[in-house]
């Protein structure tokens, strides 16, 4: 079992910039896969940013070159740390981590960009 928890959301300008944080706890060292999700009003939950056990990272298109997923530390916390906002940023952002095969979430924070 693994344990999520995110903080760090907030209200932010368009430009602006905020810092994700999820704090894991129990079993991380099984987990396979941490990252990112969101989820706009009215849209499905879609991968934001995950960073795999090798090391290597995926990101959704729209936020290439804007977003960056850190590694998971010795404080077992991962980063999302997000520049140059845009509106359309505008969701709850949830942190996920993979056992394969069992997901774990935790409870969402949301980010509000203004324009």
């Amino acid at each position: 079992q693994v344990q999520l928890v995110e903080s760090g959301g907030g209200l932010v300008q368009a430009g602006g910039s905020l810092r994700l944080s999820c704090l894991a706890s129990g079993n991380t060292a099984s987990i396979d896969a941490i990252g990112w999700y969101r989820q706009a009003p009215g849209k499905p939950r879609e991968l934001a940013a995950v960073r795999w056990k090798d090391g290597t990272t995926s990101y959704l298109d729209f936020v290439k070159g804007r977003f960056t997923v850190s590694s998971l530390n010795a404080e077992n916390t991962i980063y999302l740390d997000m520049n140059n906002l845009k509106p359309e940023d505008t969701a709850v952002y949830y942190c996920h981590a993979r056992n394969t095969p069992w997901d774990y979430w935790g409870q969402g924070t949301q980010v509000t960009v203004s324009s």
